[in-house]
């Protein structure tokens, strides 16, 4: 059976030509795979198949190997990342203040586990090591917003100021 992805590919004829000029000027050059695969990464944001299917044909290989250098290296993304990228420190300050809870919280909240993003594509969710603010421990962030001392009980809120692009603006 064939798994539906949550989130549907909507390239544009524009993205997909811009792909092809990069295949083109990379064809004919050894070790062409990964500023290829870089480039197109840049161009659509991520890596889904549809993309990784297209570089395969464009530079004449399979599509398994072109799936392999995909997710061997950490730099490229398979999925989405959502309008409003969360990040939960799961360093060693954070994670002893309670940072687990907090990634728990988001996840529930949203429905998605880290390293996916919501089917609407406005929030994504990951975990880093470290954001340098041990001393607001735990710390969440959002884009570039920096969120600390946080409880589970604040993430609602919190997330609800985002909902539907009504993000209240920070005190300036």
């Amino acid at each position: 059976m064939e798994e539906k992805s949550l989130h549907p590919f909507r390239g544009t004829s524009a993205q997909a030509e811009q792909l092809q000029q990069v295949i083109a000027t990379h064809r004919d050059r050894p070790g062409c795979l990964m500023p290829v695969l870089q480039e197109a990464q840049e161009i659509y944001g991520y890596l889904p198949i549809e993309v990784q299917t297209m570089v395969a044909q464009g530079l004449s290989l399979s599509l398994s190997e072109v799936y392999g250098v995909a997710t061997f290296y950490s730099q490229f993304r398979l999925l989405p990342k959502g309008k409003y990228r969360i990040s939960i420190c799961l360093g060693t300050a954070c994670y002893v203040k309670g940072a687990a809870k907090i990634l728990q919280a988001v996840e529930d909240y949203l429905g998605i586990k880290a390293g996916e993003c919501t089917p609407d594509g406005l929030f994504s969710i990951e975990s880093c090591r470290c954001v340098g603010a041990c001393g607001l421990a735990p710390v969440m962030t959002i884009n570039d917003e920096v969120y600390g001392r946080l409880t589970p009980d604040q993430v609602p809120g919190i997330l609800e100021r985002y909902l539907g692009g009504q993000k209240e603006e920070s005190a300036k």
